[in-house]
């Protein structure tokens, strides 16, 4: 289908899309990379009188190290993130997702502002960022705030920004070294969304899990973060009736939809197994270095 008319404006500055916004109000919506905003105006499920493009503001475009952290800023593409060979080398997991996302024309449209930011539970990088302890850098005509990843989604293309407001950017902190990393996504063919995914950020000391996050994607109304998991796991060897433990407590938050991908017990059980695979990856750079 063919999206309804629409205004189209290109502003070069952050100050001057956030004025857009406010002046066009619930009229208006900003564009990123496009991949999940076009394909609801061509269904009409999403039908704005006018659409801000990000992609000409440069300052939203970037990756660079802010003390003990990384900022990203929103209209950096997947591509650039898998080009990043210093990204790689601090926070390797990113990399890792961001190939496992759709195939490698959509990555180099998409951005992670986009992906983290429109509340979709399918996107990849959103449990990831929860991983990661990682905050959303926002701007709108109030001033500017920062919202942790694991607080800003609320519901199926529902999250905590406010009318006329944009994510500018993401702040990672920098994981501890010696950390072990791990994204395992289960999809039915390249491009697809996953049936369930599992992301694991974790260290360990002397043979013990020092720290761990867990993420889930497409399993729930939103990403899921499996607080309970991790700290089931904390202070274990990673034993095989903890881990037991762990799994069925993540298994337990989750309330996957009955698809095409499969019914929602499988999906829950896959989330289980793919939780599984990335913990015994992710003990095995965390255990050796």
């Amino acid at each position: 289908m063919i999206p309804a008319a629409f205004a189209y404006h290109r502003p070069t500055s952050v100050s001057a899309a956030i004025a857009l916004l406010a002046d066009l109000g619930e009229d208006a919506r900003p564009l990123a990379g496009g991949h999940s905003l076009i394909p609801m105006m061509k269904l009409r499920l999403a039908v704005p009188q006018a659409l801000i493009d990000l992609a000409g503001i440069a300052e939203l475009r970037g990756i660079r190290r802010d003390a003990d952290a990384v900022v990203i800023g929103a209209t950096t593409t997947m591509a650039d993130l898998i080009a990043s060979d210093e990204l790689a080398s601090i926070i390797p997991i990113i990399r890792e997702t961001a190939l496992v996302i759709a195939d490698p024309q959509v990555r180099a449209r998409g951005t992670i502002g986009g992906n983290v930011a429109n509340g979709d539970p399918g996107n990849d990088m959103p449990a990831l960022m929860q991983c990661l302890g990682a905050s959303y850098l926002i701007a709108g005509s109030a001033g500017s705030r920062e919202v942790a990843a694991r607080a800003f989604y609320q519901g199926t293309y529902l999250t905590s920004l406010r009318p006329g407001e944009v994510v500018t950017g993401v702040r990672i902190p920098l994981p501890p070294a010696g950390h072990g990393w791990a994204y395992e996504k289960l999809k039915r063919k390249v491009g697809d969304y996953a049936t369930a995914a599992a992301g694991v950020v974790m260290a360990m000391q002397n043979g013990r899990v020092a720290q761990i996050a867990i993420g889930l994607t497409n399993v729930g109304d939103t990403p899921l973060f499996a607080e309970a998991a991790g700290t089931i796991l904390t202070g274990s060897s990673l034993d095989a009736t903890t881990v037991d433990r762990a799994v069925a407590a993540a298994e337990a938050i989750t309330a996957p939809a009955s698809d095409g991908r499969g019914p929602a017990e499988y999906r829950t059980k896959m989330a289980g197994v793919m939780l599984r695979r990335a913990l015994a990856r992710a003990a095995s750079p965390a255990a050796a270095r």
